[in-house]
């Protein structure tokens, strides 16, 4: 299934509350997006259907090994490209992130490598 934007959200959302939280419910996805109950419902339902995440009888989401290697790379998209728009553009980083959270989902991986290379040596020079 090719996951798009907003499903890779989710996925991201899902990550960052767990790490946060310890646990998610579809109701903490709701308010952490000002999303509506019935949206993220079905959002949950069809990331469950594709093989991304469980839910447990109480309501707790899990990953899937699938839907937890997705998580972690849109999140280390995320981060590595706001870096990169802070260190080589001087953005603030309010704005490097929400810029990061747009070009995460359609940047090439070839871009992607050389742009985690770039910070990776900027890293280095500190």
């Amino acid at each position: 299934m090719n996951l798009h934007e907003s499903g890779e959200n989710y996925l991201e959302t899902i990550l960052l509350l767990k790490r946060q939280k310890g646990e998610v419910r579809s109701i903490d996805i709701a308010n952490e997006l000002d999303f509506s109950k019935p949206s993220v419902s079905r959002a949950v339902g069809i990331l469950r259907e594709n093989g991304y995440i469980t839910m447990e009888d109480n309501g707790l989401i899990e990953f899937t090994e699938k839907g937890r290697e997705r998580a972690e790379g849109v999140y280390e998209r995320h981060r590595i490209i706001g870096s990169f728009l802070e260190l080589s553009l001087g953005l603030d980083p309010a704005v490097a992130d929400t810029d990061a959270c747009r070009i995460e989902h359609i940047i090439s991986p070839e871009t992607f490598e050389r742009i985690k290379k770039y910070v990776a040596n900027q890293g280095d020079k500190s």
